[in-house]
């Protein structure tokens, strides 16, 4: 396909493609998706070879949350039934991470559910990173507490944060129909104080929401701006109790396309496969391998993922590697944080509907192991 072979050269040279032909890999018909999945696995591979990074994610605090994101089983209003819990101590948080570190994770992830962090917050979030990586050497730590407030990101980089994620999700337009209680403008604001602070950005998505590819071309047309390291690729878990329960908008062709789309836009980036994998690529997760170098090892914040050894075959069987701490993730050119973004081109964009697919809600489990129990986790 000339499409696929232009998007290709300009992966290959980190030009951006136009809107349109991104637009274009979201309407590619079924017969043509491993020609997509193999234009993107070049890419890929020229920036990332085959090696496979794991992440894995603590829960420092569950649920309660005073904000109305639709899409999150921890939102206010919420009946899910997860677990809810307050902060972690430092040391219960580092137990945490050891397991998923065991398990091959290059970088812990600590999530606390809130609007974002009080400058309290921010120091138990210190002392957690600190019990980390004395216990855990060479291991990344990843921070995800929320808006930042002015000087927090600096704080997290003195205490020996690496990264900061905080997503876009959606795009600008539609954002207010998801979240009523802070703006899309607050999110960028946030990802540019990691910037700022010299803290590796990481923001992505959530697909599966109900949006067009409008909307999806636009969300990462945005992050591409941004210049994150790393874009989280979710997919949206339809928890029961939650106002997008009913969402089930994704087959797992779709979820390649969208991959494949994200990785032509940003070529030299961090892409993961990032929550609901599980739910929605099912038995196709091994194809997403060729596409994205990046996935979260065994649980998710509120659901449970598969289990680590599953994941660790999967990567082995499809002829990848993981990822190790004495590896450099990001290209050479991209190393220390910002990368530089090469030129943009637009085109007219086309609205297309996302398929549907029959709800899967047996795929839904809610996690009841690991952080904040007494039970181990699946890493």
């Amino acid at each position: 396909m000339d499409l696929l072979n232009t998007l290709v050269d300009k992966g290959l040279r980190r030009e951006t493609p136009s809107r349109e032909e991104a637009l274009a890999v979201l309407a590619t018909p079924d017969d043509e998706l491993l020609d997509v999945v193999a234009a993107a696995g070049k890419v890929r591979r020229q920036w990332f070879g085959r090696r496979v990074k794991l992440n894995y994610l603590v829960n420092l605090k569950s649920g309660l949350c005073p904000e109305d994101c639709s899409y999150c089983s921890q939102r206010l209003g919420s009946k899910a039934e997860i677990l809810k819990y307050t902060w972690l101590k430092p040391d219960e948080a580092s137990q945490a991470a050891a397991a998923g570190v065991a398990g091959g994770a290059k970088r812990v992830c600590l999530v606390a559910s809130g609007r974002g962090p009080t400058d309290k917050d921010v120091d138990r979030v210190a002392a957690t990173i600190d019990a980390i990586k004395s216990e855990n050497e060479g291991v990344e730590v990843c921070a995800c507490l929320g808006l930042l407030s002015d000087g927090q990101a600096e704080r997290l980089r003195g205490a020996g944060a690496d990264a900061y994620n905080h997503n876009l999700n959606t795009s600008e337009a539609t954002y207010g129909d998801i979240t009523t209680t802070h703006t899309y403008a607050d999110r960028v604001d946030t990802v540019q104080k990691a910037h700022a602070a010299g803290l590796s950005a990481c923001s992505g998505l959530i697909a599966g929401m109900g949006e067009s590819d409008e909307d999806l071309v636009d969300v990462v047309f945005g992050l591409r701006e941004l210049d994150p390291d790393s874009v989280p690729v979710n997919f949206l878990i339809p928890f029961e109790g939650t106002p997008l329960a009913k969402e089930w908008n994704l087959t797992p062709q779709r979820c390649l396309r969208i991959l494949a789309m994200v990785r032509f836009v940003c070529p030299d980036v961090e892409v993961r496969i990032a929550g609901g994998r599980e739910v929605h690529l099912r038995s196709m997760q091994p194809l997403a391998l060729h596409i994205a170098n990046s996935i979260f090892l065994g649980d998710y914040l509120t659901s449970e993922g598969q289990a680590g050894r599953a994941d660790l075959e999967m990567i082995t069987d499809a002829g990848f590697e993981v990822e190790g701490t004495d590896q450099v993730t990001l290209p050479e050119h991209r190393a220390g944080g910002c990368g530089s973004v090469c030129g943009s081109e637009e085109g007219e964009a086309a609205t297309t509907a996302p398929e549907a697919t029959e709800a899967r809600t047996d795929l839904v489990a809610v996690r009841r192991r690991g952080a904040g129990t007494d039970l181990a986790p699946n890493a």
